[in-house]
């Protein structure tokens, strides 16, 4: 199993007092009715800590998204998503692992605790948020089906539903959204698969019932609502990188230095930060430097973008 991490931004970075304690209530009831499984409390301090962060709200959170697979604009997941059937889920584990199968979602979480994780949100288009998430490391889920020696690569796709998906008719992409990272990526302890927002169950519009969060990548490399993981010695395809693989790399990771074609990554606007509040500067790796840089030793990250 892989080693903990350490929250490094508390529950007053990202709410208000008053709604915080509004949430204790809310975990409290759901905990009493056995909804959510045991969580452990954020730790205090980090490089933000001393910035005057403004709050995401959980309205925040789930009515500005990307999920073209339910239309372009950032309104429309929060409008459509309900129709996604998120019921019966399960997941496919295949390729390069000691115990391949269709698993139901229930069985892959069993005996995994749920953690209370606040991760910085940083999107390719220079927005950010930050965003309490719940789930379990990915690493436990891949210890859990075995991975095999050889294995260089994790490989993710999203459910299809052209029935309940407007924005897959209109293929806007090719569908599935698929996505992928180097196993010493997808390994690492800050990887989650998160199944929660501020302790209740993640809405389909912010990628239900389960999806990847890796919070030194652009967003994007955060896949939703997951019905698919390979194990692969191959670099699997990503969507964004075969739509244009001149603007979004398979790495992605955010890089101030490193401008997106089309605009710069130097700055970012924070969601909820109101009408005039100022841009903020992007920090490397999202902030997480000092947790992720290793895994990049040597490359060239203006080519391995």
């Amino acid at each position: 199993m892989a080693h903990r991490w350490k929250n490094d931004l508390s529950w007053d970075d990202v709410t208000p007092k008053s709604q915080w304690l509004n949430r204790r209530q809310i975990m409290a009831g759901l905990a009493g009715a056995g909804v959510i499984g045991a969580t452990r409390p954020a730790l205090a301090m980090g490089p933000w800590a001393d910035q005057d962060l403004e709050p995401n709200t959980f309205e925040e959170i789930t009515t500005y998204n990307n999920y073209y697979e339910f239309g372009t604009s950032k309104t429309d997941p929060a409008q459509n998503a309900h129709t996604l059937d998120t019921s019966n889920w399960s997941i496919t584990v295949d390729g390069m692992v000691d115990a391949p199968g269709e698993y139901a979602l229930a069985d892959l979480m069993a005996d995994l605790d749920i953690e209370e994780r606040i991760y910085r949100f940083r999107c390719v288009e220079a927005w950010s948020m930050v965003v309490p998430w719940n789930g379990v490391e990915l690493a436990d889920i891949l210890a859990k089906v075995g991975v095999q020696a050889g294995a260089k690569y994790v490989a993710f796709e999203t459910v299809v539903q052209p029935e309940n998906m407007p924005g897959v008719r209109r293929r806007v992409l090719d569908f599935p959204y698929v996505e992928g990272l180097r196993l010493d990526e997808a390994m690492h302890p800050l990887t989650m698969m998160a199944t929660g927002i501020y302790g209740e169950p993640i809405p389909n519009q912010n990628g239900a019932p389960i999806r990847l969060v890796v919070p030194w990548k652009y967003g994007f490399k955060s896949i939703k609502s997951i019905v698919r993981i390979t194990l692969t010695d191959q670099e699997p395809p990503t969507s964004w990188n075969v739509a244009n693989p001149n603007e979004y790399g398979f790495y992605s990771n955010v890089n101030p230095t490193v401008d997106h074609p089309r605009w710069s990554q130097a700055s970012e606007r924070v969601i909820g930060g109101g009408l005039f509040a100022t841009r903020q500067d992007t920090l490397m790796f999202n902030g997480y430097e000092e947790d992720v840089a290793s895994l990049y030793e040597g490359m060239d990250l203006s080519v391995k973008f």
